[in-house]
């Protein structure tokens, strides 16, 4: 694994550079004639002039902590555009004063038990690509302290059972190690975030993250048979089971807790045999509202397909370079046991009596890669320059004074046009009081018979020096829209601190009584990611 950045997303070597980057402005010029497009460079981290750490770890507890500036600066953060805005002007309000990377379980409960006694703030942090500002340690003078948590070195496969197709994991493992030592015995856990390559199991698991495959088994929570979570209360252990109805489930309580309940340690995961046939299309639509039909048509189908991901005109040219006036539907299929590409033609004929023309289609053997229906050239397309490469001209983007950010959200298939109205009339007025001029685009992420996931981005010509005031105007009158709307704040990337106001609009008031004695109970401190979802 290379260097990663302390400011951006993934590898240092990885960031888009030199022709590339040249491309990528000129692009953006063409879009957005009025975008000054100036470029602005991180930072030297010795300039950063961060303040020394307030406490020190007892000296059992030592040798696992870091005070280095760069490890510091680069767990103050998440990987949000805000996030990275903030880096690149040298904004590191909010530093922890140690971050410790604990090797075994009882290292945990050291450091639990030592940050309960002091009053010291816990953050737990997998792979650090919260968009939510879910590993900020944003808090008040009541701390003393703040530590960050690194799962990163209880990252090891424990134990594999082949017959019930499970595996028991460490939580700090990434996503492309736990892959490949899943992928000698030809299993597979078949979840893939855009976030997979420097994302962690934990993390997967606390904030209930959403994988790459659009219908059937699209959250972590699927996959999960069972959990071992350390709190200052005590470790829970769940029983592994297939299902059970034996009163609320414990998994559930602590799925989606982002680190305030306690600290995911290991989990028994349920794993899948690797894909060996996939069949993949792409089809195009000229009207907006029959492309949203065929595809809630699909979802509503017994079809199942693995990729089912409809971007809408301006997503489509974009990220696809795909002109067309209703949007292009991404689709995919893939088994383990069987060719797909009957199922795959029974889709595409439900796309064409729903007005769709097929660009083209592809099936055949796969390679137990992570891409179902890998093979149409849109597909392809928006894959490389979206999916896997967006992370990163979002960070150039960023350091050139561009606007550029999503934020997700799932209704039912009635509310749909509503929400989508809503949120390009929020958008665009809140574009037009910032002083920017910019595009909205959407996507569905994932469909479920009763309703889509849309996915939307903002591409807007930015001021520097004045970028996060801009930003924070705009995603607050969308979250306004969503929350007005019907919809949830968050379908996969967490609440964290960024969503707390509209998340305690939608939980139910009882519920949230609730929540709060389950976190009293379990912290008692109120040491464990202070301010996230309660308190």
């Amino acid at each position: 694994m290379g260097t990663r950045s302390w400011w951006g997303w993934g590898n240092v070597d990885d960031a888009v550079t030199g022709a590339e980057r040249i491309a990528l402005v000129e692009r953006v010029g063409a879009l957005l004639p009025q975008a000054e497009l100036a470029d602005h460079r991180p930072p030297d981290i010795d300039a950063l002039d961060l303040p020394a750490p307030r406490i020190a770890a007892p000296a059992a507890l030592a040798h696992l902590c870091s005070v280095d500036p760069a490890d510091r600066a680069g767990h103050a953060h998440g990987k949000a555009y805000r996030d990275v805005v903030r880096n690149l002007l040298g904004q590191l309000d909010h530093v922890p004063d140690l971050v410790i990377r604990p090797t075994r379980e009882n290292e945990i409960i050291a450091v639990l038990d030592w940050c309960s006694a002091t009053g010291v703030a816990v953050i737990p942090y997998g792979g650090g690509s919260s968009v939510v500002g879910g590993v900020e340690p944003r808090l008040g003078s009541e701390f003393p302290g703040v530590v960050s948590l690194d799962m990163g070195a209880l990252n090891e496969i424990l134990e594999i059972d082949p017959t019930s197709r499970a595996a028991r994991i460490q939580a700090g493992i990434l996503g492309p190690d736990l892959e490949d030592g899943l992928r000698p015995h030809g299993l597979t856990l078949r979840h893939f975030p855009q976030s997979f390559e420097f994302s962690t199991l934990g993390g997967w698991l606390a904030t209930r993250a959403g994988g790459h495959y659009a219908t059937v088994l699209t959250h972590i929570d699927d996959l999960t048979e069972s959990l071992r979570v350390v709190t200052p209360y005590g470790v829970s252990e769940s029983l592994r089971l297939p299902g059970s109805g034996a009163g609320p489930s414990p998994d559930r309580m602590f799925l989606g807790s982002e680190g305030a309940l306690g600290v995911i340690t290991e989990a028994w995961i349920r794993l899948q045999d690797r894909p060996e046939w996939r069949a993949g299309a792409s089809v195009l639509f000229e009207d907006y509202a029959s492309a949203v039909a065929a595809t809630r048509a699909l979802a509503q189908s017994d079809l199942r397909p693995a990729n089912c991901r409809l971007l809408d005109p301006a997503e489509a040219l974009i990220n696809a370079g795909i002109a067309t006036g209703g949007g292009v539907l991404v689709l995919g299929f893939e088994s383990a046991n069987h060719p797909v590409d009957a199922w795959l033609e029974l889709a595409l004929e439900l796309c064409r009596d729903h007005g769709g023309r097929v660009q083209e289609a592809r099936g055949g053997n796969g390679n137990g890669g992570s891409e179902a229906g890998a093979g149409a050239s849109a597909a392809q397309t928006w894959r490389s320059s979206s999916f896997l490469r967006m992370p990163y001209q979002r960070d150039a983007l960023a350091a050139h004074g561009m606007i550029v950010e999503t934020f997700e959200t799932a209704c039912t298939w009635d509310r749909f046009f509503e929400l989508r109205a809503a949120v390009e009339a929020a958008a665009y007025e809140a574009l037009a009081a910032v002083g920017a001029q910019g595009v909205l685009t959407c996507r569905f992420t994932h469909v479920y018979p009763d309703g889509p996931a849309p996915y939307f981005g903002i591409y807007a010509a930015g001021r520097w020096g004045s970028l996060l005031e801009q930003w924070d105007q705009i995603k607050a009158a969308v979250s306004e829209a969503l929350s007005k709307s019907g919809a949830t704040i968050t379908h996969h990337h967490a609440v964290g601190r960024d969503h707390r106001p509209w998340y305690d609009r939608q939980r139910p008031a009882p519920f949230a009584v609730a929540l709060t004695a389950a976190k009293s109970a379990l912290d008692p401190a109120g040491i464990l990611n202070p301010g996230v979802l309660i308190g």
